[in-house]
C-alpha cells in the first residue's frame, strides 16, 4: 500500500512526524491507517514540556488506544483544539488539519528523513 510521506517532514520510528520549519507534530498517514477511525485525542496544554521519545498524549480509535510520542524535546506552543470536536481530521488530513501540537524545540537529532521512514514501514 502506498502511504503519503512528505519529503519536507522528519519522522520517528513510532510513526510521528514534525515539520522542522513550524514545529508542528502529528502522526503519519501509515499510523492513522493502522489505527482506523480516530474517536478521541488527548493532548497536553500550551506551555507544557515534552521530551523526545516520551509520551505527550493519547490517541484512541475504534480499534485501539495508544500513546503519542514526542519527536523532540521542547515546549508546547500551540495545540490543535479542533481535534477535540473533530478527531477524525487525523484520518482525513494527518499532515494538515490533523496536526496535534506545535513545539518550540532546539534540535531534531535522531529523526528519520522521508526516505528512511519509508524503509521502516
Amino acid at each position: 500500500m502506498n502511504f503519503e510521506i512528505p519529503d519536507e517532514l522528519l519522522y520517528t520510528t513510532s510513526h510521528e512526524w514534525i515539520d522542522p520549519d513550524s514545529g508542528r507534530v502529528g502522526i503519519t498517514d501509515y499510523a492513522q491507517d493502522e489505527l482506523g477511525d480516530i474517536v478521541f485525542v488527548d493532548l497536553p496544554g500550551e506551555g507544557e514540556t515534552v521530551e523526545a521519545g516520551e509520551a505527550f498524549g493519547v490517541i484512541e480509535s475504534i480499534k485501539a488506544v495508544g500513546d503519542l510520542y514526542s519527536p523532540v524535546d521542547g515546549e508546547v506552543e500551540d495545540v490543535n483544539a479542533d481535534l477535540e470536536m473533530q478527531p477524525e481530521m487525523v484520518n482525513t488530513d494527518p499532515y494538515g488539519e490533523g496536526w496535534m501540537i506545535q513545539v518550540e524545540y532546539e534540535d531534531v537529532d535522531g529523526l528519520l528523513s522521508a526516505e528512511e521512514y519509508e524503509g521502516e514501514i
